[in-house]
């Protein structure tokens, strides 16, 4: 039997924890590792996963980057053969999610899987809407070939609830260790140019979703346009996001005059907000750190990036 590994890395994971951790001790395919990265909680995480059988390492608030972070934890687990991925608010919603979502990798050439995501109970319908448009009731196989049909969501996935062949992982480089976000889609997009599948299981689910705010949704995007700015390589292989974009603001549009029309103008509203963040953030050289760093919602990337800015360089002058 392949060997399993799991990688949950938390901050306070408050309430919702005690029902994430039953939730997986509840899996017909239990993981043979538990990984817990912690960030310093200040609450019980740490010991409910430790009395749950996870190994702990402990790091500070600042040392937390999405790609490396994980690419630590994947190194700590190199002996396993495939790595499972979850976030602390990503509750399994059956016994066997993670048993389907390892089945697809019985096809070799499947190098990662991500699973469905069902919204939260308390979940509103802007929440509910983003969930049922990236994560429909049919699964699906992408590879290289399929790219002039889904454009860039050829390489969509999710960090919430994903594993990964380590083989496929490490051959493309891992998780970049520099990325403000979208770690996941920068390795699918590797993989898939080397020749793998990403799988997509319908039947592997979790409840996920955010009921994000107005702020909370400019700052997402702006750090999406971020990383999109970083990671050109991904349009021109695969298209710009442009086109999926005006599907979603279709689709959303569609479902809310469905189930809530009152909340059409704060749809459009956040629409445009989103367009300005990515806007920004795709231009975001051009703003001063502490601009971006305001308009940023993971303030941490930008920190780093002074650090790396006015580092004395070998040669002796500042690096960049």
């Amino acid at each position: 039997m392949i060997k399993v590994g799991l990688i949950v890395p938390t901050l306070n994971a408050g309430p919702g924890w005690q029902a994430w951790l039953e939730a997986l001790a509840q899996q017909t395919r239990q993981p043979d590792r538990l990984l817990l990265i912690d960030s310093s909680s200040s609450d019980e995480t740490v010991q409910s996963a430790y009395d749950y059988g996870f190994e702990i390492k402990i790091i500070t608030k600042n040392q937390f980057n999405h790609g490396g972070t994980r690419q630590a934890g994947v190194e700590h687990l190199s002996a396993m053969q495939i790595i499972v991925f979850l976030t602390q608010d990503a509750i399994l919603a059956d016994s066997t999610a993670i048993e389907q979502l390892l089945a697809v990798f019985e096809n070799p050439w499947v190098a990662t899987a991500y699973g469905r995501q069902l919204p939260h109970k308390n979940a509103g319908p802007i929440a509910a809407h983003a969930r049922l448009f990236n994560y429909p009731a049919a699964s699906r196989l992408r590879g290289w070939e399929d790219r002039d049909r889904f454009g860039i969501k050829t390489v969509f996935t999710s960090n919430s609830f994903a594993a990964y062949r380590l083989s496929a992982l490490m051959q493309v480089g891992g998780f970049p260790v520099h990325t403000i976000m979208n770690e996941d889609t920068y390795v699918v997009g590797k993989m898939v140019q080397a020749g793998w599948k990403i799988a997509y299981c319908a039947d592997a689910q979790v409840f996920h979703s955010h009921n994000y705010g107005f702020a909370e949704e400019f700052k997402r995007y702006f750090d999406i346009g971020v990383f999109h700015s970083q990671t050109a390589w991904l349009q021109r292989d695969f298209g710009g996001a442009t086109g999926e974009g005006l599907r979603y603001i279709r689709s959303e549009l569609f479902y809310l005059l469905k189930y809530a029309p009152s909340l059409v103008p704060s749809a459009w509203l956040r629409t445009g907000l989103k367009w300005l963040g990515y806007k920004l953030g795709t231009s975001h050289r051009c703003l001063p750190l502490v601009i971006k760093r305001c308009f940023s919602m993971h303030k941490a990337y930008w920190l780093e990036q002074s650090r790396q800015t006015f580092a004395v360089a070998p040669g002796g002058g500042l690096s960049d």
